[in-house]
């Protein structure tokens, strides 16, 4: 039985398995703790510094050395239910050489939390550091937002409208790298087993069907080896929002598969590395 445009259940779901298609993908996530713990030795981190009352809404910063520095604040991914910011802090050494101030957050999961308050915890990460992350070395005005996967969707959740109320000013671009934009396949996948959309929550958190209320310029990235469907969540997000949003680009990067693609912001040949840092103005 057809679920979705041409897909059955169990075709649906494999367009959603990153594992399945990618079966070394463990080694990535060892390369990456590796990676931070290293970077953890070398750099100067303050870890676990609150933004709420949650267990997890907390945050690391990797403060630059020269006070009001650009300030990147990275979001993880994991289906919304996985991960730690401990895993992505290499994202932290990236960006050092450039003197960048580099936040990494954590939300609380599902299935303990609903996507409503998912996003509200993002939202409520990026206001304190807007207030906070001076310092820290960092410029309170001069924040990138930057996801990858599910963190990707939460970034961008952060421009819309009804999350911008506050006149986010101080977002001055977002990197969404092989995101989930809209949640309508996620809620009709077994993901859902555990995230537990509606469809009235499906639509309020898909941004792809919303306008963007915070505009700034945003960059997309997705690898060619991904899914159909993940590199058309990418698609979908551009064509939407690039009627409200003249600096919006989309690169498809030739044989990097969901896991590659973060894993190549660390090489600064890379495609993707450049183009951050085109995206910072660094």
């Amino acid at each position: 039985m057809v679920i979705y445009k041409t897909y059955n259940q169990q075709e649906l779901n494999l367009q959603f398995n990153n594992r399945f298609h990618v079966p070394d993908f463990n080694n990535y996530l060892q390369h990456w703790e590796t990676l931070s713990r290293q970077t953890e030795k070398e750099l100067k981190v303050i870890k676990d510094i609150p933004y709420g009352i949650s267990i997890r809404e907390c945050l690391d910063v990797y403060p630059s050395l020269q006070p009001g520095s650009k300030t990147l604040v990275f979001i993880h991914g994991g289906y919304w239910q996985r991960f730690d910011k401990l895993l992505f802090h290499f994202i932290a050494k990236t960006f050092y050489s450039y003197g960048i101030t580099t936040v990494l957050i954590n939300y609380p999961l599902a299935p303990d939390v609903k996507m409503d308050e998912i996003v509200m915890s993002c939202s409520k990460a990026i206001n304190w550091i807007h207030e906070n992350i001076a310092m820290y070395n960092g410029s309170m005005n001069n924040i990138f937002i930057a996801g990858h996967s599910a963190g990707a969707h939460l970034a961008a959740m952060l421009l819309l409208q009804e999350h911008t109320q506050t006149n986010l000013h101080f977002i001055k671009g977002m990197c969404g790298i092989s995101g989930l934009y809209n949640l309508v396949p996620i809620h009709l996948s077994n993901i859902n087993d555990i995230v537990k959309l509606d469809r009235e929550m499906t639509i309020d958190n898909s941004p792809a069907l919303k306008e963007p209320g915070k505009i700034c310029p945003v960059l997309l990235a997705c690898g060619a080896e991904e899914t159909a469907e993940f590199i058309e969540q990418s698609r979908q997000l551009k064509n939407n929002w690039q009627k409200k949003i003249s600096s919006i680009e989309l690169t498809e990067i030739a044989d990097l598969n969901h896991f590659s693609i973060l894993s190549s912001i660390i090489d600064t040949g890379s495609v993707l590395h450049q183009s951050v840092c085109n995206l910072m103005k660094i």
